[in-house]
C-alpha cells in the first residue's frame, strides 16, 4: 500500500494546505483528496509541484508499506 505523508511534510515546512494549493495551482479540494488518500493516481506535474514548493523528494511524501496479503 502507498502511504501519503503530506500532512507531516506540511507541518515540518510550516506551510498551510491553502498556501500550498495556491502555489502549485491546485484546488484545496484536490489537495485535500491527495492528503486523505482518496485518489487512484497523481500526475507527475502535481508531484513535481509538491516537491518543488516543499523542497523535498517524492519519497518524503510517498512511502510503500506492504499489504498483509503481500507479507504472506
Amino acid at each position: 500500500m502507498i502511504v501519503i505523508n503530506l500532512d507531516r511534510v506540511l507541518v515540518d515546512r510550516r506551510i498551510s494546505s491553502k498556501e500550498l494549493a495556491e502555489r502549485i495551482g491546485l484546488s484545496e479540494n484536490n489537495l485535500s483528496r491527495i492528503k486523505a488518500r482518496h485518489i487512484k493516481a497523481i500526475r507527475f506535474s502535481t508531484l513535481n509541484g509538491l516537491c518543488r514548493e516543499l523542497n523535498c523528494k517524492p519519497g518524503d511524501i510517498l512511502d510503500y508499506v506492504p499489504d498483509d496479503e503481500e507479507r504472506a
